[in-house]
């Protein structure tokens, strides 16, 4: 076991939420530090950033992000999350790093480790960025608004790479427009309550809440041409405490993905009047109440930038391992990070996947349902050769922008 591989196991054991990985923001640190970077805390409430400066030169960023998400972990694995906390809503939740994002944090806490060893060989500054709340709270924005480029170099490019169930040792990037916009939103939903023996004297939430779930699946399939992708998810509905009562409120989470302005415009406004026109068919006597919990913009690789990385991918690791993983429907919000410093994007997919277990399914037709997604509770990346491969694209693509 390599140190990197103990240090995975360690943060995969120990799961945070958003805004809430203060002890991953103080390993991350302590690590930094002991390389002697310059370690700031605290942008961004729990982010962290060390500054790897090498003479004059180019400035590369290199983002990991380092929440993890409210799923109960089932993966059996000997170092599985057994972590819990009360969340937002006031639910008892288990944590698990269900999207990798422990496997981020070890790949470039690695790559910076192989730059310090490699400095000789190159010169420009390296700003290593780990950012809180990808997942629930846009924690890149929020670094940003607390100066993050007051108080750090501005970058010449911005890179990162997420970890997903493609093959363990393949990577690429896909040009332009490679995820899409997220438009998330809380709506919270009025009845009246009463006895649930008599719902005539009731206006329910609950049918409420049904009917518009149901209405809202029309908007993509009746709404949005064939020619534009886009995905309209209801994440959560909640309502009531007893199967006797008839509750005052409901509330449902909505989550929509899409890839253009005019879509995401065209989406957005159909949820809110679906859900607006529900509850006044319903007979509610108060308007809905909606809270945009998450607003991600398309994450754009700058296609230039982007052919240039691959084609450092494929002089180190070969043709055959560099891919193109097209339009993918998750969101980010690492572009941010690149808008607000007015500077390239390049962010790629790396491979975490058994090869073997993922060439079966494969032939077999059974992907979906044999190799576990991101956000799954049997989500749990081979640790390798996922980690070196993901130390080496950081390496790999840092080295190609500086001097």
């Amino acid at each position: 076991m390599t140190a990197l591989e103990e240090l995975y196991y360690d943060l995969h054991a120990h799961p945070e939420l958003s805004f809430a990985e203060h002890r991953t923001a103080g390993i991350v640190a302590d690590r930094l530090t002991a390389l002697g970077l310059d370690v700031s805390t605290g942008i961004g409430r729990t982010g962290v950033v060390g500054v790897l400066a090498n003479g004059e030169g180019p400035t590369v960023l290199l983002r990991a992000d380092m929440d993890a998400l409210p799923v109960t972990e089932e993966t059996g694995l000997p170092y599985a999350s057994t972590q819990s906390v009360v969340d937002e809503y006031g639910h008892e939740v288990g944590v698990m790093h269900a999207c990798g994002h422990d496997i981020h944090v070890t790949c470039l806490i690695g790559a910076v480790e192989r730059l310090i060893e490699t400095r000789a060989e190159w010169n420009g500054t390296v700003v290593a960025l780990f950012q809180p709340a990808e997942e629930h709270g846009g924690g890149a924005q929020t670094m940003i608004d607390e100066g993050l480029y007051d108080k750090v170099p501005k970058p010449d490019i911005v890179l990162g790479q997420h970890v997903a169930p493609y093959p363990a040792g393949i990577v690429g990037a896909h040009a332009g427009p490679a995820m899409a916009a997220v438009d998330a939103l809380d709506v919270t939903l009025f009845g009246r309550g009463g006895h649930g023996s008599r719902p005539e004297t009731t206006i329910d939430p609950v049918v409420m809440a049904a009917a518009t779930v149901m209405r809202l699946q029309g908007v993509v399939s009746r709404e949005v041409s064939a020619f534009d992708p886009a995905v309209v998810t209801v994440g959560f509905v909640t309502a009531g405490t007893k199967s006797n009562i008839i509750p005052a409120e409901a509330a449902l989470g909505i989550s929509i993905r899409s890839f253009s302005d005019p879509v995401r415009e065209r989406v957005v406004g159909a949820v809110e009047r679906i859900v607006r026109a529900e509850a006044q068919a319903s007979g509610a006597t108060r308007d809905p109440e909606f809270a945009v919990t998450e607003r991600y913009p398309v994450t754009v690789n700058d296609p230039d930038a982007t052919e240039r990385t691959n084609n450092a991918f494929r002089a180190a690791f070969g043709d055959d391992r560099v891919f193109d993983p097209g339009l993918i429907a998750g969101s980010e919000d690492v572009g941010n990070l690149a808008t607000a410093a007015g500077v390239p994007l390049v962010y790629w997919f790396l491979g975490g996947a058994d090869a073997t277990a993922y060439a079966a399914a494969e032939a077999a037709g059974t992907l979906d349902t044999d190799i576990p997604s991101n956000h799954s509770p049997f989500f749990a990346p081979l640790p390798q050769p996922t980690i070196d491969v993901g130390v080496e694209a950081l390496v790999l693509a840092a080295r190609e922008w500086l001097g």
